[in-house]
């Protein structure tokens, strides 16, 4: 669920500092890539050690620490987060961050931050209902800083009263839903294809085509993000498939038509986003070609998308439609042709959606003729809006 996105966890001296330890093993269990930032205090309580073998990544300590290598890592750790998160938060802690001090490693990357924050605080009773902390807290909100407020119960000092850190799930839930907000396709199986395949022509020759394969792992990610399990066919592609993803390798069309029809029965959606390769040699020459000149003979390759709308019965079919010309009169005729639901339509030759870019601009068209454009976007931002129309039909 949090595959590819990084976490940076900031530990503040506090009894609670065990529950952290949950809190890493959680979020690594979910996918998520976890950095430990503890302060000076927190290591009286929890040796580094500890949190670097559940994260498995170093635990940074010390801002100023000599590094073999050039990292500001206040700065490094602060781009690289998808989410700052701080469990425990002492008052002090978050007097610092309400008063913008920044006089260790926590507190200047708080401040070098721009991604979301989600603070939970952990401290006395008494420390938790004073002017200075409520102050601090209500500050801290209003400029869109997240809390997990603490729980009420008996204390490590023995009072009673609300102060004790939430537990590591609640956190973890939060952080899930901070990263993922929209969980729509939770309990969905997506089946997705990407990138092209191609045919042997002879021992070492081959026929393919430029698909990079970026648009599918896009929406790959999408769906991951949104809660789904991501059935990821790919031929050739430039990108790794994405983290979490049931990654099955194909190299030719057939394989490709092979794994889909299989893999479909199971699916709730599936989305060609894939470019196979429409013809293969009639026959394959064993060794390869010598002369000036070569003709081949082509016949089809089984048809992925047709064969999937015939059978799709209640699931629901998107296929693309990469045309040069007549886009919009071309991706209609393929949208009935194949049964499906939607068709991504968009002209490869237009600047900014030809093959491997990281941009794309397309036009949504379902089977009454709705239409909707995206403009020049990212692949990503395509992505969900493809998403969106899908769980709109």
């Amino acid at each position: 669920m949090l595959y590819g996105k990084n976490v940076v966890l900031g530990v503040s001296g506090g009894i609670a500092c065990y529950k952290a330890c949950e809190i890493v093993s959680r979020l690594k269990k979910a996918g998520a890539d976890v950095d430990v930032i503890m302060t000076e205090h927190a290591r009286e309580f929890v040796a580094p050690l500890t949190f670097q073998t559940l994260a498995k990544s170093a635990v940074v300590t010390d801002e100023f620490a000599a590094v073999k290598e050039y990292d500001i890592k206040h700065i490094s750790l602060a781009k690289k987060a998808d989410i700052l998160v701080v469990a425990p938060a002492t008052a002090n802690v978050i007097a610092k961050f309400a008063c913008g001090i920044a006089d260790d490693l926590l507190s200047t990357t708080y401040l070098a931050c721009n991604a979301p924050k989600l603070i939970c605080p952990a401290m006395n009773v008494n420390m938790y209902e004073d002017e200075a902390t409520c102050t601090n807290i209500a500050l801290l909100s209003q400029r869109g800083v997240e809390f997990c407020e603490p729980d009420e119960g008996l204390l490590a000092c023995g009072d009673v009263g609300k102060g004790r850190m939430a537990e590591p799930e609640q956190i973890v839930r939060t952080i899930t839903r901070m990263l993922t907000p929209s969980q729509d396709l939770h309990g969905k199986t997506v089946l997705i294809t990407a990138g092209g395949t191609e045919e042997n022509i002879d021992a070492v020759r081959v026929i393919s085509n430029r698909s990079s394969g970026k648009m599918g792992a896009a929406i790959a990610q999408s769906c991951l993000d949104r809660g789904a399990k991501v059935v990821f066919v790919y031929g050739n592609i430039t990108v790794e498939p994405p983290k979490g993803v049931q990654a099955v390798k194909v190299r030719t069309t057939q394989e490709m038509f092979d794994v889909c029809n299989s893999e479909f029965k199971e699916a709730d959606i599936a989305i060609l986003a894939g470019a196979p390769a429409d013809y293969r040699p009639v026959c394959e020459n064993k060794n390869k070609f010598k002369g000036d000149r070569l003709t081949l003979e082509f016949e089809k390759n089984p048809d992925i998308a047709k064969s999937l709308g015939e059978n799709k019965g209640e699931r629901k079919l998107v296929i693309f439609a990469a045309e040069t010309e007549n886009l919009i009169s071309n991706a209609e005729e393929k949208l009935k042709k194949k049964h499906a639901d939607l068709v991504v339509a968009n002209d490869v030759t237009a600047e900014g959606a030809g093959f491997n870019s990281d941009t794309n601009i397309a036009t949504i068209i379902d089977a009454r003729g709705n239409c909707t454009e995206s403009g020049k976007v990212g692949k990503r931002a395509l992505a969900d809006l493809i998403i969106d129309r899908v769980l709109a039909l």
